[in-house]
């Protein structure tokens, strides 16, 4: 039986919890952390709001992400690979 809970889940399945953010300071936006925060956003753990001044995003950054995840998953959101798919 899966146990019940009520925390988001990060994009390896497990329990999100706040201190598993990135730092607010982050400047390298590697695939596991853009993953991290678009959790944190659909998950409820944080609001979008939140996420874009936390983090100095523009919302349609952060929509680009979350965008990129539904349409070719994490790998989407290699920095090298947005031009192929934003091409496709």
């Amino acid at each position: 039986m899966d146990e019940i809970t009520d925390s988001p889940r990060g994009p390896e399945g497990r329990d999100l919890r706040l201190e598993d953010l990135p730092p607010a300071n982050t400047k390298r936006w590697v695939i596991r952390r853009k993953a991290l925060v678009v959790s944190a956003v659909r998950g409820g753990l944080i609001t979008l709001e939140d996420a874009c001044r936390r983090y100095s995003l523009s919302v349609e950054e952060f929509l680009s992400w979350q965008r990129a995840i539904d349409a070719h998953g994490l790998p989407g959101l290699r920095a090298t690979r947005i031009q192929l798919y934003r091409d496709t």
